[in-house]
């Protein structure tokens, strides 16, 4: 055995000790390293901490495998990415992804399935041997945990967005998405919501939806103010047991028992989320011969608190270019769309966590709301569009009110506020009033809280077109899946302080996408770069490491 071979077997000896070492060492520790300039890789604290508390197997199953475009395998890429750093994290965490059309001649029936389970499919254009055609593909993934499942959305499908763009916020809304279904499927001690009744509310079945997806999280419960008339006071206490009340377009007028009440409850810290119409008015009104009705103010006896608290709504209904049809019906019974400007779509300004990535907000005689200085911070969420304007009621609205020609140049009034978000501390609407009863507890100067004011009362009646059930939340006319349902829960879980949740929604991730005009303008020039160079490049590395090779070993 000659001298240079004894080195090398000693070389090897003392890596193969070394290597040994180290593992054994870096077993011990855990740390995993994101290059990524946006730390896209990097999960947030709210993750990392409900991954520790996972204790039983979440199965994961990704609907998402298969040859698609491009844009769809980076989703593709980023999903398994992030799901393979959950795993990391915790083995519990169980994923597969899943081809819906890998067996042909079950992939209609397995499509089926999937729909009837309510994950909507996307059509997109794929090559196939050289041919164009039309498929169906579902960027859905479901959580399953013992007998508990969850639904994920993984695509993102704005209105107005280019396909590359909706996939970039489709990858920034990844970790949200499977965040919170662990949440959804590992959460045991809920916050509780008081649903408000006995004002002449809205029926629950048009608020369904909202409140199916707000049980996932929370524990919600029937509160009626005027339930115990004789002690008043016991009526406080119990609202004070929960932690947020939902008031949700209310049609008769609150007394001012009822409304010290929620005042008091607001003082001590109590957050509210109110749906508010202040003209009374509605499609269904519309329904007789003359297809006519006269829109009025209504007096549910909130304004002065809400001048109070620094937010007016005023009986003045939003007319918005950018708007949704409403459906009628034809002599021969076939539905026919109708512009109709009082059913504006909010499209977000993306200025706060809870509207930050949510598709176009669907409306439905919406009013015109003013902000006023009182020290309360205040973040407007919904405004309508530039080409937009408020009129005041009463006002005479029919059916065919928008089908003669349109002076646009009217429409020129600018955003109207529609939803405001209000934090600080409150003054009491009954501050050096008299009070309509008596509590041991009074606050005139509220601790710090929050709520939120939305003008209209319909937000929450985003599964129903004319009060008809739509199919899967889709439009008919628009072919839009609105936002409401993601703004109404984000709203929700920003004021019960599930901030962790909101902050992750918010979390910027930037891919690098290609100008495809510039590709087209300077394709040979982009192939040289992309193609031509690296080649080039290897061709080089490899004639120096063989010219220095054989010089070495000569």
């Amino acid at each position: 055995m000659t001298t240079y071979t004894k080195k090398n077997i000693k070389h090897l000896g003392l890596t193969i000790v070394a290597l040994i070492i180290v593992n054994a060492i870096s077993s011990q520790f855990f740390k995993r390293f994101d290059l990524t300039s946006d730390q896209r890789y990097t999960l947030s604290e709210t993750t990392l901490n409900l991954l520790k508390n996972v204790k039983e197997p979440i199965n994961i199953d990704v609907f998402l495998d298969g040859d698609f475009p491009v844009e769809f395998k980076r989703l593709q890429s980023e999903t398994y990415q992030l799901l393979e750093e959950y795993k990391a994290y915790n083995s519990n965490i169980i994923f597969k992804f899943n081809n819906p059309n890998a067996d042909e001649a079950n992939a209609d029936q397995f499509a089926a399935e999937l729909i009837g389970l309510g994950f909507s499919p996307t059509n997109i254009n794929q090559n196939n041997k050289g041919k164009k055609e039309l498929i169906q593909i579902f960027p859905w993934a479901i959580a399953n945990m013992g007998e508990k499942s969850v639904r994920v959305p993984l695509l993102v499908n704005n209105y107005g967005n280019k396909p590359e763009e909706n996939i970039n916020k489709s990858v920034q809304l990844l970790e949200y998405a499977f965040t919170d279904a662990i949440t959804k499927l590992t959460s045991e001690k809920k916050k509780r919501i008081a649903i408000l009744k006995g004002n002449g509310q809205i029926a629950d079945k048009y608020m369904s939806d909202l409140l199916l997806n707000a049980k996932e999280y929370y524990a919600l419960g029937e509160f009626n103010l005027d339930s115990l008339t004789n002690d008043l006071p016991k009526t406080l206490e119990n609202l004070k047991r929960f932690d947020m009340a939902l008031i949700v377009k209310p049609t008769q007028a609150f007394s001012d028992e009822e409304k010290y009440i929620l005042d008091q409850y607001i003082m001590q810290g109590g957050k509210t989320m109110w749906l508010m119409d202040q003209v009374t008015v509605d499609l269904d009104s519309l329904q007789n011969a003359d297809q006519q009705t006269v829109a009025f103010p209504r007096n549910l006896n909130l304004d002065d608190l809400f001048f109070k608290y620094g937010v007016r709504i005023n009986p003045r209904l939003v007319q918005d270019l950018l708007s949704t049809p409403i459906t009628a019906k034809s002599e021969t019974g076939e539905d026919f769309p109708i512009d109709w400007l009082y059913s504006p779509t909010v499209r977000s300004e993306e200025n706060h966590p809870i509207n930050k990535n949510i598709n176009l907000v669907k409306l439905e005689f919406a009013n015109q709301m003013d902000t006023l200085k009182n020290g309360i911070k205040k973040t407007v969420l919904l405004k309508s569009s530039p080409q937009s304007k408020a009129v005041g009621a009463p006002i005479l609205i029919g059916l065919d009110q928008f089908m003669d020609d349109l002076d646009e140049s009217k429409f020129n009034e600018g955003n109207q506020i529609i939803g405001t978000l209000l934090e600080g501390k409150f003054t009491s609407v009954y501050n050096n009033r008299v009070k309509p009863f008596k509590i041991s507890d009074n606050k005139d100067q509220g601790v710090a809280t929050k709520m939120i004011v939305i003008a209209d009362g319909d937000i929450v009646n985003y599964m129903y077109v004319n009060k008809k059930p739509v199919l899967n939340g889709y439009d008919q006319w628009t072919q839009q899946v609105y936002g409401n349902k993601d703004f109404l829960i984000n709203s929700i879980n920003y004021l019960l302080d599930d901030e962790g949740l909101i902050n992750i929604r918010s979390k910027n991730v930037e891919l690098p996408l290609l100008d495809e005009q510039k590709v087209s303008e300077k394709y040979t020039t982009s192939q040289i770069i992309t193609v031509g160079i690296p080649l080039v490049l290897l061709a080089a590395f490899g004639f120096a490491f063989t010219f220095i090779r054989k010089r070495k070993y000569q």
